[in-house]
């Protein structure tokens, strides 16, 4: 039996934009990408903390450094400007693998720029 558990978050994002005429997704700054393992293309859970809105979607690189979190296509009637979000990716796991795991948090600024990246 395998079990899904948290394999990285993004917490606190502001959203720098939603487009309604792209082709579906959330682009996201490669660098948060990186630091959380979150990886171009993977399925990843956005939940809208400012609205209460979750959705799932997949991650597409933003420049790094640029602090684009963009909801794109569909979603982006799921969010606005300013929005605060959280994203996160889960992974499925074996029990000995699931007993010794440890989500990678990463928290943002105001700017959508990493302030710290730990383990829970």
């Amino acid at each position: 039996m395998l079990r899904t558990l948290l394999l990285a978050k993004i917490h606190g994002c502001i959203l720098t934009g939603a487009h309604l005429d792209y082709t579906g997704s959330i682009g996201v700054d490669r660098l948060l990408l990186d630091t959380a393992g979150i990886m171009p293309h993977e399925q990843v859970h956005i939940v809208n903390t400012s609205n209460g809105s979750r959705l799932i979607t997949y991650a597409i690189p933003a420049p790094a450094g640029s602090g684009l979190v963009e909801l794109n296509g569909a979603a982006a009637r799921l969010g606005v400007r300013g929005d605060r979000v959280i994203i996160m990716a889960y992974a499925q796991f074996t029990p000995e693998e699931a007993a010794e795991h440890v989500p990678t948090v990463v928290i943002v600024d105001q700017e959508n720029h990493l302030l710290q990246s730990s383990s829970q």
